[in-house]
């Protein structure tokens, strides 16, 4: 199992000033944390609650429809492109950066083992669109559109714009080439899909986009990869069967919530810095910038008082940021908890060559880059120290699927206990739904004609 290591925000390591008396608070908070604990597993059936993917481990009958479809497709497709945006796309990134093998796309298909390709389009930038779709053999893509609502503005203008090429190229064959995420019911997408005779996947009701990384979402594409689901299933589910214990002294997820929102409210360190020392985990760091920002920043509370609390999370990698944000995190504001990601065992050793024995770097031969990547994170966590800056570590034996769902599935339910804490829904996302609204009316959405004149004086007066 994974492991949290909070002794960096002990208030014996790094002074009263900065630092946390830990069994007392834990002792303080026990009762809250335990009820904060129940709550969540009694609702977690609920409808309307947002918390069904506290389900996803136990849905059988999911994995069983991806791993059946991705068997069919076996070796018919060169290329998988992921059409999505925030939740729809971050995970997969994630995940499939951390398990397949460094360079994945640039391997030959025999170093893949069959597997094909795999590209996210997470963004509407259109060199970004034209510089892929130069390259790709479209008629070899096997194309997942991913949009829970169905009418994601920035997804859906990538389909049109996708399927009017591939119909081109296939005429009729291009809907083989097609494969639809979305809700089991409702949507555009789902309307289209239907008209269209694509093959769907659904994204079940009350899993938000930040919290889908278990649903079709991120297996499907994990699956046509070569990526084992079943191993995340089972991590998962070991995990979720830790995390149900209510005894804070007992359950990482719930302690590294409460030394969160501890140091935000009593020390003013609402920072949250994600920082793993491997860089296949660096995207962990993107998608857990989502979690965090988009299910704790709200500006009232469940008692509807306006409040406007929410930690910022921030992304370094281990050891690159040692030379780019790290003077600001040991010498500037006081203000952030550093969260180090470590990994036990690499996949691979590599040694460092013998070599200039006789200059000020032959100190570094014989040693590897395993041992130089552990005395970074280990330099770096003295040196915050040295600075009263308080630190927390997850530690991963090794990086694999049921590691890397057990840390996912972790921070989950960490963001859950946080949102208790802090007193906001941590399930909704309004002012992105403001954001979206405001989109359809000046791309000319009918139905928004008054709020695009609305917006148009509004950016006039800037």
């Amino acid at each position: 199992m994974i492991e949290l290591d909070i002794r960096g925000v002990s208030k014996d390591i790094i002074g009263n000033e900065n630092g946390l008396n830990i069994s007392e608070e834990f002792e303080l908070y026990r009762d809250k944390i335990a009820g904060i604990i129940t709550d969540l597993y009694k609702k977690k059936d609920t409808e309307g609650e947002g918390l069904q993917w506290m389900n996803l481990g136990y849905s059988e009958e999911t994995s069983w429809y991806v791993k059946e479809y991705a068997a069919l497709v076996e070796n018919r497709f060169d290329n998988i492109l992921i059409l999505g945006i925030g939740g729809s796309a971050l995970g997969g990134i994630a995940v499939t950066h951390a398990l397949l093998r460094p360079y994945w796309n640039m391997l030959s298909k025999d170093e893949r083992n069959g597997f094909p390709r795999i590209f996210f389009l997470d963004n509407v930038d259109p060199d970004q669109i034209n510089g892929l779709l130069n390259i790709l053999d479209l008629k070899k893509t096997l194309v997942n559109v991913i949009t829970k609502s169905g009418d994601t503005t920035e997804t859906m203008a990538q389909y049109m714009i996708i399927k009017d090429r591939l119909q081109k190229e296939l005429d009729d064959d291009y809907r083989k080439n097609i494969i639809v995420t979305t809700d089991k019911k409702t949507g555009i997408l789902r309307q289209i899909s239907e008209q269209e005779g694509y093959k769907t996947f659904v994204v079940p009701d009350d899993v938000g986009g930040r919290f889908s990384v278990f649903t079709a979402v991120g297996l499907l594409p994990f699956a046509l990869v070569g990526i084992n689901i079943d191993e995340i299933i089972k991590g998962i589910k070991d995990m979720d069967n830790a995390l149900q214990n209510p005894n804070i002294c007992e359950n990482i997820a719930a302690q590294n919530a409460l030394i969160h929102y501890l140091l935000d409210k009593n020390f003013g360190k609402n920072i949250t810095v994600m920082m793993p020392y491997s860089d296949r985990l660096k995207y962990i760091a993107d998608w857990f910038i989502q979690l965090w920002a988009e299910s704790l920043g709200k500006k009232s509370t469940l008692g509807e008082n306006t409040i406007s609390v929410g930690p910022t999370p921030l992304k370094a990698v281990g050891a690159t940021d040692q030379h780019s944000q790290m003077q600001l995190f040991y010498e500037g504001p006081n203000n952030k908890i550093i969260n180090f990601i470590r990994v036990g065992e690499f996949d691979t050793t590599l040694e460092i060559p013998q070599v200039f024995q006789y200059t000020g770097i032959g100190y570094l031969g014989g040693k590897t880059m395993n041992e130089l990547m552990n005395a970074e994170a280990d330099s770096t966590l003295a040196s915050l120290i040295d600075y009263s800056r308080p630190t927390v570590t997850v530690k991963i034996p090794k990086i694999d699927g049921y590691h890397i769902a057990q840390l996912l599935y972790m921070l989950e339910i960490q963001t859950a206990i946080a949102g208790a804490l802090y007193g906001v829904n941590a399930f909704n996302q309004p002012s992105v739904e403001q954001t979206r609204n405001y989109t359809y009316a000046l791309m000319g959405r009918v139905g928004y004609e008054e709020s695009a004149k609305a917006i148009q004086n509004k950016l006039l007066s800037v």
